[in-house]
């Protein structure tokens, strides 16, 4: 193939010089041996890199990360127990608290009805006590109302008989008559 300036595409060695024809360099038999003493002189030298340098570092590197991680979960466990014991003492002072107010609200209930049977007690006195003057009064009404039936019934006999005869009754005769028909 030709691009536009006349050169053909094709595989050139780099440097303009052609190729010699010859195996691929690591399978070539004559560079064999010092390739070898370069392999063990590199492996030689990674491998005291890596055990003296590379491999200490990335150890002390996990010891510490294994370090760190243990003494967080040390840190996070001592945590973990003064919280469940911090929360136990929470409980108990709650379980404490409560049973305080069941007994203060107990308390307090006794005292409400130890006092309403107190008032109780006294407003039935009181209601006894103007019960029985108002009995007293009413006995003494009906005591006092008695002693003038006696009168009014003589009244209204005389009045009676008056009317009925024309002439009027005796009155000694009229409360004697009165007070037989009242005993009976």
């Amino acid at each position: 193939m030709a691009d536009d300036k006349g050169h053909s595409a094709g595989t050139q060695v780099p440097g303009g010089a052609a190729h010699e024809g010859g195996a691929f360099p690591p399978f070539d038999a004559t560079t064999f041996a010092p390739q070898l003493i370069w392999l063990v002189i590199t492996f030689g030298a990674l491998y005291l890199l890596m055990s003296r340098i590379a491999l200490p570092r990335v150890a002390q590197i996990l010891e510490t990360r294994q370090a760190k991680i243990s003494g967080d979960l040390e840190q996070a466990n001592t945590m973990r127990a003064k919280v469940d014991a911090t929360s136990a003492a929470y409980e108990e002072t709650l379980a404490n608290a409560k049973a305080q107010a069941t007994i203060t609200a107990q308390k307090v209930r006794d005292q409400i009805a130890a006092d309403a049977i107190a008032q109780r007690k006294t407003l039935q006195g009181e209601l006894s006590a103007k019960l029985a003057a108002a009995e007293a009064r009413i006995h003494d009404a009906k005591v006092h109302a008695m002693e003038n039936v006696g009168e009014i019934a003589s009244d209204a006999a005389a009045d009676i008989v008056q009317h009925i005869t024309g002439h009027s009754p005796e009155y000694s005769q009229l409360k004697a008559a009165i007070a037989a028909a009242t005993k009976i």
